[in-house]
């Protein structure tokens, strides 16, 4: 089963768990933990298709580059384009390390850049929250089926209307 990581990655692992919120990731390790195997997925920055809010077209926008201190970051800082990092393998002392809780960003159906801390952040430990994580370092936006006019234009540049 496939679903955005705030939904897949068990909510037990972060901060929207600790506010009583559960998710499907956390049901299906409770009720299935032998045949559970949770894989979030990450990026730094590129673009991806979304909307601006509930029922608006999908667009392709561009993804700010992570916040400094996510774990977005710590992988982008390692230097390595894309990578498979299964969290079950870590010595103790590197599970230890990420278990420190530190941001972690969600993009699903709706991105909305320009509040993107509150948005699109919360506070989770990766390695309880996932049993392996896939860093994309630049993702690019898929191209929907049905493409509209807002879509092939994308977002206006940072710089609109100055161009500088």
């Amino acid at each position: 089963m496939w679903a955005h990581n705030s939904h897949v990655g068990d909510a037990c692992a972060t901060q929207m768990g600790k506010q009583g919120e559960w998710n499907i990731g956390q049901l299906c390790r409770e009720r299935h933990p032998m045949e559970t195997l949770l894989i979030g997925f990450s990026t730094y920055s590129g673009t991806v298709t979304a909307a601006a809010d509930w029922g608006a077209p999908a667009e392709r926008k561009r993804v700010r580059q992570a916040l400094p201190c996510s774990y977005e970051e710590l992988f982008h800082e390692l230097g390595v384009a894309r990578f498979l990092l299964p969290l079950w393998e870590l010595s103790p002392a590197v599970r230890t390390a990420l278990r420190e809780p530190r941001l972690q960003r969600a993009i699903g159906v709706i991105y909305k850049p320009e509040t993107e801390r509150l948005s699109h952040y919360y506070y989770c430990a990766l390695p309880e929250q996932f049993d392996a994580i896939m860093h994309l370092d630049e993702t690019r936006a898929l191209h929907p089926l049905e493409r509209t006019s807002r879509w092939e234009q994308g977002e206006a540049p940072d710089t609109y209307p100055t161009g500088m």
